[in-house]
């Protein structure tokens, strides 16, 4: 018995919880959650919210650690009974035991990168000597604790490699304490900054210290609630206290801004970005090459993309969708008095430009175009001359470039669906590529297929949707159905090893790359986002219906899932349209959106969402808040919400409501179950066992209501 069921299992004795069977005709007993008559009134509209109690920290409040404890008392019994699941678990485990390494940084000579060993809980941070030179771990967060919960999160090597600065992430919280460590001796100096949240780190050229975000220092036992009012950039000089930190760039009163620091491949210039989280920041620059230089504000509007690809000399080239929804190249030449913005490569009208696959490498352009969601990379000479393409493994997608201009070497990522994460080696002046790291991955990936699908919304807007499934499939099969469809985020082809683990077993994976992502450029974001935001629902319910009609999975086949603002989406679409799913999984989903604006990141979302204090908007949000618009006396499909009570991104106070309230609901009986994990946050930092062991539970709960028929045998 794990530790985790054994907890539950204690639990569930000493508070009298009934047993659940699986049978799917016997109805589930829930602990009753107590409710109060809380209510308020809206713009002429009473809302209700009989458990904003569980708003409470479970930290601080002992009701709500009971009830956390009694809903995983009902969920752990019955998802560890589930006849599929440890046949599920020993081939996640299998499937995910394989070395992931990342791009990596060269400095001086040093290059540095992330490792990821088989079945290790962390990723280490590795410096090799030369290009083929011996490996030395740096820093190994699997040491730094037992369970496995601490972990390496942000890091920059100094211009000389000669220091790492590097954050820890505690518990999955998305707080940070940045470190540093010199590379040489392996010693960890005595800096400590705290309060980082929402970061990046950014050394100065001279080494002498870094740039990096962080908040106020939170009151004592309030750091898990805190606000995001007051993020701000300073510099940190090495072997100073962090009282001695240089405020570089303020907080901006009045307005839920996030800043951070970036510094040019050459050192001279800092830049900060300033984002309302719109999709687009603003950018300050500040010329570090002189000692008296004033911060020179570039972009004032946050509306659009800007990303900095590297510049030469006073000349900065930049990708940005101004006047460009499918983004552009320009350039800004700070030599000029007033700078202005000159076009180097315009908008194509057949692919958009993906800057995170971008940047100035040696003397060339690398851009990383998506054409309907797919990578194609192509070399420009720096006048915006067009110099031919790379070759890519496959169909799939690029990112995480790593090089700088004048160096002749660059190194970047490419995935697929059924290809895992390969770090490619790009000879720049000779246009030649080759496998730097390609892992050995324990599944026959030859008997996968990907298959593109296009399909029309219910307004006719044509939508992307991969389908991954075996080769030897034959008719309808249970489909789990993934989305995310928000904050202009593009869910470009990546290799999941949970999806291959229901591939496997003879179900579908389907990816719907509906509105409010980015994969059509700003404009296929903003048509999914604040009163727009129903078209999101409807291009995903729409895709469940194009599986069903294709005969791709059966009526009663279809599993959903999706994570945060994709938790969202699953739990809009399960009451909008609950009979068309067999099973739904809202994992960390923003499911409170008349209060989603009060928890600690939630002011920044306002942007994409619109705000309950504004009437046209509080009505839009109520409309299809999954918490509000539950349908009494329709039938559900079964629910297993799954959260985390360190995630203090979306808190974990939206999955709890939600739950007490479909537990409550007369929505037939099909289970509604509460899965939260301890010392796990929004995700980032979740330890390989922890991400194996909710996968399975997952995926035995979708293939018990699915009907996936899963082989006892490897």
């Amino acid at each position: 018995m794990t530790m985790r069921l054994f907890k539950c299992a204690a639990v569930a004795l000493l508070i009298s919880v009934v047993s659940v069977v699986a049978e799917e005709n016997a109805p589930m007993s829930y602990t009753e959650t107590r409710q109060t008559d809380t209510s308020e009134v809206h713009f002429g509209v009473t809302v209700r919210d009989p458990f904003r109690w569980l708003e409470n920290d479970p930290r601080q409040d002992a009701e709500v650690a009971r009830w956390i404890d009694a809903q995983n008392a009902l969920s752990a019994p019955y998802l560890q009974s589930l006849p599929a699941r440890d046949v599920l678990e020993r081939r996640l485990r299998a499937i995910f035991d394989h070395e992931t390494a990342t791009p990596p940084v060269e400095r001086n000579g040093r290059y540095f990168f992330t490792r990821k060993g088989g079945l290790d809980n962390q990723q280490q941070l590795v410096m090799r000597s030369g290009l083929d030179g011996a490996d030395r771990i740096l820093i190994d967060p699997n040491t730094w604790s037992d369970d496995g919960t601490v972990a390496l999160a942000e890091w920059a090597a100094s211009a000389d490699g000669a220091f790492v600065a590097f954050a820890v992430q505690d518990g999955g919280s998305d707080w940070r304490t940045i470190r540093v460590m010199n590379t040489s001796t392996g010693t960890i100096l005595n800096d400590e900054v705290e309060w980082a949240r929402f970061t990046s780190i950014a050394w100065h050229p001279d080494g002498s210290g870094f740039y990096y975000s962080r908040y106020p220092e939170a009151e004592a036992g309030a750091a898990f609630s805190a606000g995001i009012e007051g993020h701000a950039v300073y510099f940190h000089r090495i072997g100073s206290s962090q009282t001695e930190d240089r405020l570089v760039q303020a907080p901006t009163p009045g307005r839920a801004l996030l800043h951070t620091a970036d510094v040019t491949p050459d050192g001279r210039y800092l830049i900060v970005y300033t984002s309302a989280l719109t999709g687009g920041v603003a950018v300050t620059v500040t010329d570090l090459s002189s000692a008296d230089a004033a911060p020179k504000r570039l972009v004032e509007s946050y509306e659009d993309r800007w990303t900095l690809l590297g510049n030469i000399g006073a000349k900065l080239y930049f990708a940005t969708q101004k006047d460009a929804p499918r983004g552009r190249i320009v350039t800004i030449d700070l030599s000029k008095e007033l700078p202005e913005i000159s076009e180097l490569i315009p908008e194509r009208p057949d692919a958009v430009l993906r800057e995170g696959g971008s940047a100035v490498l040696g003397d060339r352009l690398l851009l990383s175009y998506t054409i309907d969601v797919q990578s194609q990379v192509e070399r420009y000479r720096l006048d915006g001359t067009f110099d031919g393409t790379v070759a890519l493994p496959g169909p799939g997608s690029t990112g995480l470039v790593r090089g700088r201009p004048g160096n002749n070497e660059a190194f970047f990522a490419f995935s697929s669906y059924d290809a895992p994460l390969t770090v490619l080696r790009h000879e720049v002046d000779a246009n030649r590529t080759t496998v730097w790291a390609e892992p050995e991955i324990a599944i026959n990936l030859d008997m996968v297929v990907v298959e593109p699908h296009f399909y029309s919304s219910k307004d006719g807007t044509r939508v992307p949707l991969f389908i991954v499934r075996r080769k030897d499939g034959d008719g309808p099969a249970p489909t789990m159905l993934h989305a995310y469809g928000g904050f202009g985020i593009s869910m470009i082809p990546h290799f999941s090893p949970a999806a291959m683990a229901w591939v496997e077993q003879g179900g579908v994976y389907a990816l719907a790359n509906i509105r409010g992502g980015g994969e059509y450029g700003q404009a296929w974001h903003h048509a999914g986002r604040r009163a727009d935001k129903q078209n999101v629902f409807d291009d995903f319910i729409a895709a469940g219906e194009y599986l069903i009609d294709r005969g791709i999975t059966s009526s009663g086949g279809l599993a959903i899932h999706g994570e945060s603002n994709g938790g969202l989406l699953i739990g809009a679409v399960v009451n909008q349209r609950p009979h068309l799913f067999a099973a739904a999984l809202p994992a960390v989903g923003v499911l409170d959106m008349l209060r989603f604006d009060r928890f600690t990141s939630g002011a920044t979302w306002v942007e994409e969402f619109g705000s309950p204090s504004v009437e046209d908007e509080f009505h839009t949000l109520l409309s299809y808040s999954p918490l509000h618009t539950i349908r009494e006396g329709a039938r559900y499909p079964a629910i297993l919400v799954t959260t985390a009570d360190t995630d203090n991104r979306v808190v974990p106070a939206h999955s709890f409501k939600y739950a007490a309230a479909l537990q409550a609901a007369d929505v037939g009986d099909r289970p509604r179950l509460l899965r939260v994990e301890t010392r796990a946050g929004h995700g980032a930092g979740k330890p390989t066992d922890m991400v194996i062991e909710e996968f399975a539970d997952m995926w035995a709960f979708a293939a018990r209501w699915t009907g996936l028929e899963v082989k006892v045998s490897d």
